[in-house]
């Protein structure tokens, strides 16, 4: 007897096109400034990419060679010869009525990405990565009559855009934010493009189906667009897995379509039905020449390649002893990674009996906990301009506390002068006196106070309640605004309580 089918039966099929704007300084074919954000509409254009008729255009060396780049960071081939081709289709934000793309030789193909889910890692492979011009982009907007239309702003067509797409290999909503995760990662270390969904210089398309468990074919494929965030990325395929699954359950047929994301009401709508590659009628470029792009040039480009992030993370943990935890915090992002080491450099200049494995894992706990808590509350990276805090100062920190001539708890308001000001930490603990007081009459006093203005602790400490000394000490600490070494004032509490 056959048994119902049910929602577990069915496996979910993932592959993600992403779409990333390359941070070059003009756009892909004409000489145009790239860095359209923040100007007024329609001041970064020419007669190129406004898409006149009689103009030619002209490929951007450089966007070939970031496009190069990426697809070595993601294990790609190289192919030694590339070509442009039109993409035909008619929306209003396309200024020419094509768009100028790759289609059957793109620069990079069959690579991999690895990932990890859960302690789980996985390989997930890339089919290709070719390179393209943006579009326009259009302005829905309403008059003060309630009447509703669009505008178009040229500054983004003919931005160079690179275009990343996986093999269909992920199998959940969890698995493809991993992947997306790992890619901005990658993109912004080599840095290829900024990779900021939500600023729009990085999109993406997750395609998305399913199949009954086991089954080898793969079923009719959903493209999710207008998605901007991650979390919107998780949703949109958690959403449309399950109303995939119950189209199917209900006797329904999944149709081959696009769908947009409705972040505002968690649904994803009908937006068309999906287009084959027949559908753009591709031809090649006619006024541009093929790429030839010779192994010595790969090379070059290869050579000047920063340490990627995997290999980078494995050697944190075999050279420095790090975990892999705090291996993988630092390499989070470029910036961070390097600062870390150059703190490090300057440490063991200022130190020669540095221990190097006890300062990477002190240099690893400032900067996730302390200099984290500063960056998080400015909304910035520790690489941007406007940080203050150097590696020479957080070197110069750790060893005025190493050395005891100030404790943590005064490192940490050192710490908060500095990145605010990036003042010498020897000049603040000078100007804030903040440099530990030893053994001496002015300690001695201040634990005589303690101890005649907290005579319960005492008697509590003298009936065997261990924890009034911790108490006492706390007191101690606070009357000296926390210059006293508080191992040495646990030691004389003791010996005078004793």
């Amino acid at each position: 007897m056959a048994t119902a089918t049910t929602s577990t039966d069915f496996e979910t099929v993932i592959g993600v096109e992403v779409h990333a704007q390359l941070l070059t300084r003009s756009k892909m074919f004409c000489s145009c400034s790239s860095s359209y954000a923040a100007s007024p509409p329609n001041t970064h254009v020419c007669p190129i990419c406004l898409g006149m008729p009689g103009v030619l255009p002209v490929i951007n060396r450089r966007a070939v060679e970031m496009t190069i780049m990426t697809g070595l960071a993601l294990n790609c081939e190289i192919a030694a010869e590339a070509k442009f081709d039109r993409k035909n289709y008619h929306y209003p934000d396309l200024m020419k009525g094509y768009q100028i793309s790759e289609y059957d030789m793109p620069i990079c193909q069959n690579g991999w990405l690895d990932i990890e889910v859960e302690g789980r890692h996985k390989r997930i492979g890339i089919t290709r990565v070719h390179l393209e011009e943006d579009t326009a982009r259009l302005l829905h907007v309403k008059n003060a009559a309630g009447e509703e239309y669009s505008l178009v702003d040229v500054n983004r067509s003919g931005v160079p855009l690179m275009e990343i797409v996986s093999e269909p290999d992920l199998r959940s909503a969890e698995e493809a934010r991993a992947y997306l995760v790992k890619l901005r990662q990658i993109l912004r270390w080599i840095g290829a493009s900024a990779a900021n969904m939500e600023e729009g210089n990085m999109r993406c398309e997750p395609n998305v189906s399913i199949r009954p468990r086991g089954a080898n074919e793969f079923g009719a494929k959903v493209e999710l667009k207008n998605i901007n965030s991650f979390r919107h990325a998780y949703d949109a395929i958690r959403f449309e897995e399950k109303r995939q699954r119950e189209v199917v359950l209900a006797g329904g047929k999944i149709q081959q379509e696009t769908r947009g994301w409705r972040e505002d009401i968690g649904v994803a709508v009908p937006q068309r039905s999906k287009e084959f590659a027949h559908d753009y009628r591709y031809f090649p470029e006619p006024d541009l020449p093929p790429l030839a792009i010779g192994r010595e040039w790969v090379e070059e480009i290869l050579a000047g390649m920063p340490e990627l992030p995997d290999t980078r993370r494995a050697r944190f943990t075999q050279q420095y002893g790090l975990s892999d935890y705090d291996a993988g915090v630092l390499t989070g992002s470029r910036s961070l990674a390097e600062f870390f080491e150059a703190t490090l450099v300057e440490w063991s200049q200022l130190a020669a009996d540095l221990d190097q494995a006890q300062a990477a894992k002190t240099v690893a706990n400032w900067l996730q906990s302390d200099v984290s808590r500063l960056l998080n509350a400015r909304a910035v990276d520790i690489g941007d301009e406007s940080v203050k805090v150097t590696p020479r100062h957080l070197a110069e920190l750790l060893e005025l506390v190493r050395a005891g001539t100030i404790n943590a708890t005064a490192g940490k308001q050192v710490l908060d002068v500095v990145f605010e000001t990036g003042a010498d930490p020897e000049s603040v603990v000078a100007e804030r006196g903040l440099a530990q007081i030893g053994a001496g009459d002015e300690v001695t006093g201040v634990i005589e106070q303690v101890l005649a203005a907290n005579p319960k602790a005492v008697e509590d400490y003298r009936r065997g309640k261990q924890e009034a000394v911790k108490f006492l000490v706390g007191q101690v600490m606070r009357e000296t605004r926390g210059r006293a070494n508080a191992h040495l004032v646990t030691e004389m509490l003791v010996e005078k309580l004793g």
